[in-house]
């Protein structure tokens, strides 16, 4: 086994019934596309997540590192991730909005 495997995989693992079957920090809830979104596009630095969510470093660089071993796959998950949950709203209405329409008298 290489070194490099060896350290992704004492901080990050893979299981069929937690997390939806997603890479996560070994031991925690925490998938690797949590990080991902945290680092990429929220701009969180490593020590922000790792301070906020009571990870270490290395697990943070080590989710990250998995991440852009496996970019394609991951972004791919969230474009899908993100399809279904606009399905949901759209099958779902608010009911705070519906609600509001209530009393506005709009339904």
């Amino acid at each position: 086994m290489s070194t490099r495997t060896g350290t992704l995989d004492e901080h990050i693992e893979l299981t069929p019934d937690t997390a939806g079957g997603r890479p996560r920090i070994r031991g925690r809830r925490i998938t690797v596309q949590d990080i991902a979104i945290w680092h990429e596009r929220l701009g969180k630095t490593a020590d922000e997540i790792a301070s906020e969510y009571d990870l270490t470093l290395a697990d943070v660089h080590a989710a990250l590192a998995y991440y852009f071993d496996h970019r394609e796959d991951i972004d791919a998950r969230m474009v899908e991730d993100r399809a279904f949950a606009e399905a949901q709203r759209a099958r779902t209405p608010s009911l705070r909005d519906q609600k509001l329409r209530s009393l506005r008298g709009e339904n």
